[in-house]
């Protein structure tokens, strides 16, 4: 049972310092600069610039072939 309580504390005990340090705010910063300055840098930050590029080629094609069947419309009538 004692091991127990002893891992208890010091997790407590890491989330109390790392909540401090977090929330400290640098030397000559305003407190929301520091705060995220003081995030994590590996948090969720995606990249789209491929999705956009497949998005504009689709809908390039799409066009075209939408002009294509146009033009056929008017020779197959």
């Amino acid at each position: 049972m004692s091991k127990k309580s002893k891992r208890k504390d010091r997790r407590t005990a890491n989330r109390v310092t790392v909540t401090a340090k977090a929330a400290a705010p640098a030397a000559g910063l305003p407190m929301n600069v520091a705060a995220i300055k003081a995030q994590p840098k590996d948090q969720f930050n995606p990249d789209y610039s491929n999705v956009v590029k497949d998005l504009k080629r689709i809908g390039s094609l799409a066009g075209l072939f939408i002009a294509i069947l146009v033009i056929l419309s008017f020779f197959l009538r």
